[in-house]
């Protein structure tokens, strides 16, 4: 564990900005209900968000390189409290709107900013090790981050107070612990209609669970409050469908690297369509039910885009694993923008059942369009292909670094001339 140890104060600050994140999604949901806000109103500022989030991924980069890390994360940190205190300042539905937008640019742009630390502090010997205690803490803080609402209220200031405090803390282990001066990340561009002709399942894929998982992060806890679920009910809600997503990443990846990943993609995306009609047909208003399903939903839907991207990159040659990161996030944040809002107009119209029907037919869409593309393009042979990676969508960079691993193992592979994990 020697090498992971400057990383520490790096983890510990994505850790706190994580959880951050985690929470305030679920809170700006319930918050907005508490409000009056209508379930429309509640799913177009979410999907302002994710609309936000997609820009701070393409221009933290140029930030970067004109201030340097630590500058940039500062003023980041500054804009991402302040917004955070002036949604309690200013409760009105515009407002709202314009903040998350920004906020979202905030913390994709911070997120960029950290995961940009980590790819340069990481090398060939600790990379896979830095990815998987990455995706432990996302899991871990981002499903515990859910239970701090029911402790203080989702009608209290008191957690917004929090939040702004988390966001602060995150400066410290970064400004006192860590002295690296880490290069700025290279310039880049990106071709979505390049992106599209290298792999057009995975820019559906892509689209698909940005517009399901979006719908679910932020609609979902008003499902939950729709079914009469109490607050801890609807925080142990949303962290199944978070902790369920961890459950078969690596079994997934496992099987796509020795099979088709496009027959993985149909399992996954099948799953995840009959979960969705399980919660809609047989959950109901019985808690223990939709915990089983939205966990099973979450186990079966989440792991959509690390195969997509794994599919991705076997078609993709290694000066255009960059350029396919980029693509794949562009697409993922497209699907996220419009998902919560058209999920919360369904739903304001149809009620709390449609947002899991509506889910499932996003996934059934992508099961036909997969066996389409099955039956046009042959399968990747296993020797050509790297090794599946669980990814988060923080940012280009963490992208980044797991295309490096892939990059490695897909020439170790070619090297020994053999499959082989």
């Amino acid at each position: 564990m020697q090498s992971i140890r400057p990383l520490v104060p790096l983890f510990a600050a994505a850790a706190i900005l994580l959880a951050g994140n985690g929470l305030q999604g679920t809170l700006i949901s319930l918050r907005g209900a508490h409000e009056g806000f209508s379930t429309a109103i509640i799913g177009l500022i979410g999907a302002s968000y994710f609309a936000g989030f997609m820009g701070g991924c393409f221009i933290v980069p140029g930030i970067l390189r004109a201030v340097g890390h630590i500058r940039a994360f500062s003023a980041l940190c500054a804009f991402a409290a302040t917004g955070t205190l002036l949604l309690i300042l200013i409760v009105d539905p515009i407002a709202w709107l314009v903040l998350r937008f920004l906020l979202g640019l905030c913390f994709a742009s911070l997120f960029t900013t950290v995961d940009s630390w980590l790819n340069s502090g990481a090398d060939n010997d600790n990379r896979a090790r830095v990815l998987s205690i990455y995706r432990l803490l996302d899991m871990f803080v981002v499903t515990a981050s859910q239970f701090i609402i029911p402790v203080f209220g989702a009608s209290s200031d008191t957690i917004f107070l929090i939040l702004a405090i988390m966001i602060t803390l995150s400066l410290v282990p970064i400004s006192l612990a860590d002295r690296s001066n880490p290069k700025p990340p290279a310039r880049f561009s990106f071709n979505p209609a390049m992106i599209w002709r290298l792999s057009p399942i995975a820019c559906i894929g892509c689209v698909c669970i940005g517009l399901t998982n979006a719908s679910f992060r932020i609609i979902g806890p008003l499902y939950a409050q729709a079914i009469g679920l109490p607050v801890t009910a609807i925080a142990t809600f949303m962290g199944a469908g978070i902790l369920g997503g961890a459950v078969l990443q690596y079994p997934f990846g496992m099987l796509s690297d020795r099979y088709d990943r496009r027959i993985i993609l149909l399992i996954a995306t099948a799953g995840a369509a009959a979960t969705g009609l399980f919660i809609t047909g047989f959950a109901g208003t019985d808690p223990t039910l939709n915990y089983v399903g939205i966990f099973f939903f979450g186990a079966f839907s989440l792991p959509l885009i690390s195969l997509s991207a794994a599919h991705a990159n076997d078609h993709a040659k290694e000066d255009q694993y960059v350029h396919v990161a980029a693509g794949l996030i562009f697409f993922w944040s497209l699907g996220a923008t419009f998902g919560p809002f058209i999920s919360s107009v369904l739903m304001q119209i149809y009620g709390p059942d449609i947002l899991f029907t509506f889910t499932s037919l996003i996934h059934g869409s992508l099961i036909v369009l997969t066996l389409w593309r099955m039956s046009v393009r042959a399968s990747v042979p296993i020797n050509a292909r790297g090794r599946y990676h669980a990814l988060l969508r923080t940012s280009l960079s963490f992208a980044r670094m797991v295309n490096k691993e892939v990059s490695r193992t897909k020439s170790e592979k070619v090297k020994r001339g053999r499959p082989g994990r």
